[in-house]
């Protein structure tokens, strides 16, 4: 792994559950502002998918993006954190 794969993986593990972040963002956090494709490349190689929650990087107009088990697991996983999170914060 890179140090900027790791960085990646460190910044979208910093992102709450329920909440989404844009691959731009998770670039900048990693260090390298312009690297949105690379991002997605790294995110699309996440070998712990579940663990390292890369179904919660979308696109900056909040569309959302890919994922590789497929855009409707993705948009399931994220419908189904939104609810989990409601349900914990009360």
């Amino acid at each position: 792994m890179t140090p900027f794969a790791a960085k990646v993986y460190k910044a979208v593990l910093s992102i709450p559950l329920g909440q989404v972040r844009s691959y731009k963002w998770v670039a900048r956090k990693a260090g390298s502002a312009r690297a949105c494709r690379a991002v997605g490349q790294i995110l699309k190689r996440n070998p712990y998918p579940l663990i390292i929650p890369c179904h919660r990087v979308v696109k900056s107009d909040k569309h959302i993006g890919g994922y590789a088990f497929g855009s409707r697991q993705k948009k399931l996983l994220l419908d189904l954190e939104r609810e989990l999170a409601k349900c914990l914060t009360g």
